[in-house]
């Protein structure tokens, strides 16, 4: 940990960060609202996606859904829906959830402090903090990646940010930094320097407020810091997927809500074993998730992406010939459906991807 005096107090900090945010905060909508409703389904999008992805997305959900009794009321099918393309679908699913919960428990309302909101389902650290201070002004310190960079900088913190010490020195420092006056504009601040200034690389220390108070600018080496342990290295994974053709329809099955992707419709598809080819695995995939015997098979088309921290190669055939009716194995359910009605369910990104090749060209 680091061992430097630091060369700030914390009231010229708060006010410096706070004239520099009212003069520099990008203005986005959910900035201009005081619904705590908008406000926490704005938090939960821009986990893991970015502003400019969620700016058009947040407006659609609230024209949808204007309230949490609307919310409420909609099927988990039609908020996954909603949702194709802002990724990370357990949060579409866990917001659901908690709409469910608060209509039924809450009246409809969020409860509005941190540690009310942390019992509902999705509402972790980061996000109950979030909408506690920036919806209702509870002096509730929010600390996220961008913060967690800040902070790591402001003290040149040698320990790894992400251990347990590492975690305790910055949530501590956040909150004895939090103005208590004026908690969700702080924290906006806190995190808004983040995004702008004190990026991961290249921060632009010469226009930070904070510069002079900063022990890793004034050391010179801000990129140094927050220090973190090395990333485990992506790991490559081969996967095969089969459509199974009924006229102008495919086999789809729907993922289980416990699984990776719960709750999406997807061809039947599986991780290819060493030593076995993509097409056997293709052919697999029929026999074991769908009881679909494949007897002969075109290659069509293939996805490079990743998941987590898994390298994705996603092979996907044609059956030229199959025999058997499906039954289930692992999945909910089954359907027959022209990719025109698979694009109008839940289903990934990956997925939707497929389903538009193939209508504009396998059944165009």
């Amino acid at each position: 940990m680091s061992k430097r005096k630091y060369t700030f107090t914390y009231k010229k900090m708060r006010n410096a960060l706070l004239q520099w945010y009212h003069a520099n905060k990008r203005d986005l909508p959910w900035r201009n609202t005081r619904d705590p409703y908008a406000i926490w389904v704005s938090e939960v999008m821009l986990q893991q996606t970015t502003v400019k992805t969620v700016t058009p997305r947040w407006h659609q959900f609230l024209v949808r859904w204007p309230n949490i009794d609307a919310l409420a009321a909609a099927s988990l099918d039609e908020v996954r829906g909603e949702w194709l393309g802002l990724g990370y679908y357990t949060r579409a699913k866990n917001l659901h959830a908690a709409a469910v919960k608060l209509q039924q428990e809450y009246g409809g309302r969020l409860p509005t402090s941190r540690d009310e909101l942390i019992k509902l389902p999705g509402f972790g650290p980061y996000s109950s903090a979030a909408v506690a201070s920036i919806a209702f002004g509870e002096a509730v310190a929010v600390v996220d990646a961008n913060v967690e960079r800040v902070i790591g900088r402001l003290m040149a913190l040698e320990t790894d940010c992400r251990s347990s010490d590492g975690r305790v020195a910055i949530s501590q420092f956040a909150d004895n930094l939090l103005d208590r006056d004026f908690p969700g504009d702080f924290n906006q601040a806190m995190m808004e320097l983040g995004a702008l200034i004190c990026t991961s690389k290249n921060p632009d220390c010469p226009e930070c407020p904070l510069r002079e108070c900063c022990n890793a600018n004034q050391a010179g080496t801000p990129e140094s810091f927050p220090v973190r342990a090395a990333k485990e290295p992506m790991q490559p994974q081969v996967e095969a997927a089969v459509v199974i053709r009924n006229g102008d329809k495919v086999l789809l099955l729907l993922r289980p809500e416990g699984a990776s992707f719960g709750g999406m419709w997807e061809l039947p598809r599986v991780i290819v074993k060493d030593g076995e080819s993509a097409a056997t695995a293709a052919r697999r995939a029929g026999s074991e998730l769908a009881s679909i015997k494949v007897s002969k098979l075109a290659e069509l088309y293939q996805i490079k992406h990743t998941v987590m921290r898994r390298r994705i190669e996603l092979n996907v055939f044609e059956a030229g010939k199959w025999t058997g009716e499906p039954k289930l194995h692992d999945h909910r359910e089954y359907r027959w459906l022209t990719p025109e009605e698979w694009r109008a369910l839940p289903r990934s990104k990956t997925q939707n991807q497929i389903a538009v090749w193939l209508e504009e060209t396998l059944f165009n």
